[in-house]
């Protein structure tokens, strides 16, 4: 996890290449979660994609993060990128986030794939000024320590340099 801009992303795939390495039967792949709603964002997503070779297979799943988990195997070593953003995708249509967050830390827990969750930090910064952007915050913070728990490490890239926080 890190801030907006803070090469959390770039770390992330990094350390799934050389997770997969050249090892057969490692498939390199990329939980997308973001949606292409204006000409800034699909510029952005083009971007992202343009930084991945042909070795990834890039799986769109904007709500369904679970169950894209889900489909994964033991052999996959998977960037999700990220879960701030599938946050937001699932408040913002109305979804009951206390039980999404509770499944997905649960699929995450037991998923045989090594998984790389990419999230942003938003806690940070000034108190949002609106009950949504309140909302927002509050449930990244509580998403991100459910997965702290589950998780075998724990990396805060701040300035492209990724400080362990749990190993």
């Amino acid at each position: 996890m890190g801030g907006a801009r803070s090469g959390k992303s770039a770390y992330a795939q990094r350390r799934a290449e050389a997770e997969a390495g050249d090892t057969y039967g490692r498939r390199l792949v990329f939980i997308a979660t973001a949606q292409a709603l204006d000409e800034e964002m699909t510029a952005r997503i083009q971007r992202h994609r343009a930084e991945r070779d042909a070795r990834w297979t890039t799986i769109e799943a904007p709500l369904e993060l679970s169950g894209a988990l889900r489909r994964l195997n033991g052999s996959d070593v998977v960037v999700v990128d990220c879960l701030t953003l599938w946050l937001s995708n699932a408040l913002l249509a109305g979804l009951d986030l206390r039980p999404l967050a509770a499944e997905l830390q649960g699929v995450v827990a037991t998923n045989p794939a090594r998984l790389f969750l990419v999230s942003n930090e938003v806690g940070w910064g000034v108190v949002p000024d609106n009950p949504l952007g309140r909302r927002f915050r509050d449930e990244a913070g509580l998403l991100h320590h459910r997965l702290a728990e589950s998780a075998d490490e724990v990396r805060l890239v701040v300035a492209g340099q990724a400080l362990e926080l749990k190993a």
